[in-house]
């Protein structure tokens, strides 16, 4: 291989536009590219495998912020030439999936549960408004609402001031709601998962949740987390692999 690579060598190898090769230049995500007297870019062995596993790192959608972070600070750390320091990161990032995809599986577990019918039921008591709930749940009342508002759950309302009154039954589906929005849920994915059990489901509602309808056309990962998260971890052991490539190599 010739000891300087041009732009169209870089994005082939990469699959990407040679407009996305500069962009990542610009964006830090390679080291910096000396140019020829004729202002050339010279890229080098260096920057072909930097930008294989930017591009790696970095494409498609991402579940959740820290995830992204995450993979982010690895392809800086690279960049900057600092290749071990990338490869200690990549070992806690595959970790940081793992978590992330152990805690969305045990939240599917607490909901197969719940719809079973194996959790212990909220007690009765007095119909609660919306600050009780807004306290017990640790939650804000505009969430509350936006759940509601998005078709997540009914609640009936006190017949004259119509303030929404919540009974154990709401109180213990807000529950799962919290539980399945903080393990990385989408609103999308836990309605349709909702109106299946509405209309009776209460088996494999966990492949419900990953399952996006025909009619869904705007997609994120978190409207299929689980699938998403196990695509995450399969990638972040293809980063450390790569990683670990390049530390084997002797760039000159």
């Amino acid at each position: 291989m010739p000891r300087h690579l041009s732009t169209s060598v870089i994005a082939r190898a990469a699959g990407v536009h040679p407009n996305t090769v500069r962009l990542y230049e610009t964006w830090g995500f390679l080291p910096p590219v000396p140019r020829s007297p004729a202002g050339y870019r010279l890229y080098t062995q260096f920057h072909l495998d930097q930008m294989c596993l930017a591009r790696l790192a970095l494409h498609g959608q991402w579940p959740g912020p820290a995830i992204r972070h995450s993979a982010l600070q690895i392809v800086q750390y690279a960049a900057r030439g600092d290749l071990h320091g990338a490869r200690a990161l990549a070992g806690s990032h595959l970790l940081l999936v793992q978590a992330e995809l152990e805690q969305a599986t045990m939240a599917v577990q607490a909901l197969e549960r719940w719809a079973a019918g194996d959790m212990p039921a909220e007690g009765a008591g007095p119909h609660l408004r919306i600050g009780d709930v807004s306290q017990r749940l640790n939650v804000s009342r505009d969430i509350l609402r936006s759940w509601e508002r998005n078709g997540l759950l009914e609640v009936p309302r006190q017949p004259g001031n119509h303030y929404r009154l919540y009974s154990g039954e709401e109180l213990a589906r807000l529950r799962i709601i919290r539980m399945l929005r903080q393990a990385g849920y989408s609103v999308m994915a836990l309605l349709r998962m909702l109106r299946q059990l509405d209309q009776g489901r209460t088996e494999d509602l966990g492949q419900v949740l990953d399952t996006p309808d025909p009619d869904e056309d705007i997609l994120s990962a978190a409207d299929r987390w689980l699938t998403s998260l196990a695509e995450q971890e399969q990638r972040a052991v293809e980063i450390i692999t790569r990683l670990d490539i390049m530390l084997a190599k002797s760039y000159d």
